[in-house]
């Protein structure tokens, strides 16, 4: 099985990819969040340092591309291949109402005749390796049907498919009768994304699709980064590599952050899942949301790991 780690916006920056490939079970595959194209201008400062090959030095980093415009997509990957990438991303997964709204991301996959025009476009542009990262549909599960079929006349180097509409968002469970079907249906390789949080999770996906070589996680490693290493290893969490894993994001944090608000913010929005790791704990996880300052925050996650 090849292991990628999910793009997820503010969540697994480079920041994070590089402490987690120094401590945890290696991905096969690194996505960045989300590059929107900027008309007429280079990458921005926070885009050019996700995709820095300093900034990812060990790891096999796909940058991905959030846009409707196919000029814009080539501009982009052409600008990308610049910096040493070969292949590519296109997000048509995001489920963000933002981004739905501009026709972006899943709001793109109720436009088909556009789709259609626009991967035409962009594989007769580009020699670089796409590969596509989607949902099942917009508005209803039925979607897909139409989208496959768009989808497998092109060579994508991959489709990546989230079994939920952008309906869905993130509730529901995922569609596991609409990808058994794009299992038989899709003409390209393919790679499954969705609650994979647990090594059970995983033995269940693997038993129902033992096809599928490939899997995408994002939320189930935010939750327990040590999770390939409880699948592939058989080894469970780790507490001590989990503190200095969090150590030094804590560190590299505020070292391009100012202002204890912008760092504890961060942390906070990462320990929205991190917490899960500890069980009846949600007295210090109140501590850690309500700190104001560095001093209060370092406090609070010293006593969590001190239940370990």
């Amino acid at each position: 099985m090849k292991f990628y780690l999910a793009p997820m916006e503010g969540l697994t920056t480079y920041i994070y990819r590089t402490a987690y490939h120094r401590y945890f079970h290696p991905m096969d595959k690194y996505f960045t969040p989300f590059i929107v194209p900027h008309i007429n201008k280079d990458f921005n400062t926070r885009e050019k340092n996700e995709i820095l090959p300093e900034h990812n030095r060990g790891q096999n980093l796909i940058p991905q591309i959030l846009t409707n415009n196919a000029e814009d997509f080539l501009r982009t990957a052409d600008s990308l291949r610049k910096f040493g990438y070969e292949e590519v991303n296109l997000n048509l997964g995001c489920p963000s109402k933002t981004v739905v709204s501009k026709g972006r991301g899943s709001g793109f996959l109720t436009k088909t005749q556009e789709l259609d025009q626009f991967l035409d476009r962009i594989f007769s542009g580009t020699d670089m390796r796409i590969s596509v990262k989607t949902r099942i549909g917009k508005d209803s599960p039925e979607e897909f049907y139409e989208l496959i079929k768009i989808y497998n006349k092109y060579p994508l180097t991959e489709l990546i498919v989230h079994p939920r509409t952008q309906q869905d968002f993130y509730k529901n469970m995922p569609n596991l009768e609409i990808f058994s079907d794009a299992v038989e249906l899709c003409a390209c390789p393919l790679c499954y994304n969705g609650n994979i949080f647990t090594r059970k999770d995983y033995e269940n996906f693997t038993g129902h699709f033992p096809a599928v070589k490939a899997l995408m996680a994002g939320r189930g490693i935010l939750s327990n980064p040590g999770l390939l290493n409880d699948i592939v290893d058989k080894t469970p969490v780790d507490f001590d590599t989990v503190r200095a894993f969090h150590d030094e994001l804590y560190v590299n944090y505020k070292g391009i952050f100012s202002g204890d608000r912008n760092v504890l913010f961060k942390m906070k929005e990462l320990w929205t899942y991190m917490i899960q790791l500890f069980p009846e704990s949600e007295k210090y996880a109140k501590k850690i949301r309500k700190s104001e300052r560095l001093w209060q925050y370092e406090q609070a996650v010293s006593d969590l790991f001190s239940l370990t």
